[in-house]
């Protein structure tokens, strides 16, 4: 970074694990970075979003605010999935364009990609078949935001760009028995079950649709390497290029827990999209790759779910 539009940066949910982790990259870095809680910035009131950004003037925003959950979550609750984040992004954009911000870096996720569309996923499979319907609110209000940044930049010359990262996960995930994404979700289980002496897990689905995970540092890292470009994709894949089933993700979990009993399925339950990797081709060719791998990654999230345990400040909401 380093010029003259990331000397203040405010970065959007940073109580959240995305928002946390680019708060901790940033720490170092030669900025200053502005957050506010919910009280202080509600994004879904639009008068409130501008009275800030009018008292704040960063230069930078950083939005890494959102709604999210797992399978369960986004298809019992599609109208506050869709609403709320739809809210969020165009109050924030629209009122960074308003009070001068020249660069803005927009989170959605590969969720917005189509359910059946070719692998591994390029941007350029962006709207080309339809979505998977358990996660589409989300998709369409996150795809509405990356739109918005590229019409911004295309309209007004502003540099107005996305990053969509594959699947996350590390310290300060939401660990809700019923509503966190796969990863968190197996971590509680089998620590829960491997407590409590509990003979089996099982998991949701089949076990046999493919996920890539990525560190949640390391997608700060490549939030504040797309901040350092001067002409950034209008929207980028930050991902690791590799997968694995569930029932491969499952095993890998329970080895780092400790928990040593049978691992079952339930294929009544739904398996979502069957196949989610992500072409990191334009990443790498704008000079970033992940450093943390999968094993590294599960045994210091462990690490940290232990001490949220043991501190009581476990997030589960």
């Amino acid at each position: 970074m380093g010029d003259a539009h990331t000397k203040k940066i405010l970065v959007t949910g940073h109580r959240g694990m995305v928002g946390s982790a680019v708060c901790r990259r940033l720490a170092d870095a030669d900025c200053e970075v502005l957050t506010a809680t919910r009280d202080k910035l509600d994004l879904t009131k639009a008068a409130a979003t501008e009275e800030y950004f009018d008292t704040h003037r960063p230069d930078t925003v950083i939005f890494a605010s959102a709604k999210v959950g797992g399978i369960l979550a986004n298809d019992t609750y599609p109208v506050e999935f869709l609403t709320d984040n739809l809210t969020m992004a165009v109050n924030t954009i629209g009122a960074a364009y308003r009070h001068g911000v020249q660069r803005f870096l927009f989170l959605g996720s590969t969720c917005i990609y189509p359910r059946n569309c070719p692998q591994p996923i390029t941007e350029a499979a962006l709207l080309s078949v339809p979505l998977e319907p358990t996660n589409e609110a989300y998709a369409l209000a996150k795809i509405a935001g990356l739109k918005l940044c590229q019409y911004y930049r295309r309209q007004h010359g502003l540099t107005y760009h996305s990053a969509m990262p594959t699947n996350l996960y590390g310290p300060g995930d939401n660990y809700h028995p019923e509503h966190s994404h796969v990863l968190p979700a197996l971590i509680r289980r089998f620590h829960h079950a491997k407590q409590t002496g509990q003979p089996s897990v099982q998991l949701w689905g089949t076990g046999q649709p493919r996920r890539e995970f990525l560190h949640v540092d390391d997608l700060a890292d490549a939030i504040v390497h797309l901040l350092s470009l001067q002409s950034p994709p209008d929207w980028v894949n930050v991902g690791t290029g590799a997968d694995l089933t569930i029932r491969e993700l499952a095993t890998k979990v329970a080895e780092t827990v400790g928990y040593n009993g049978e691992i079952q399925t339930d294929p009544s339950r739904p398996d979502g999209t069957p196949v989610k990797c992500t072409d990191v081709t334009l990443l790498r060719e704008c000079g970033w790759k992940h450093r943390i791998d999968l094993q590294e990654g599960l045994q210091n999230t462990y690490a940290a779910f232990c001490r949220e345990v043991d501190a009581g400040k476990l997030r589960s909401a």
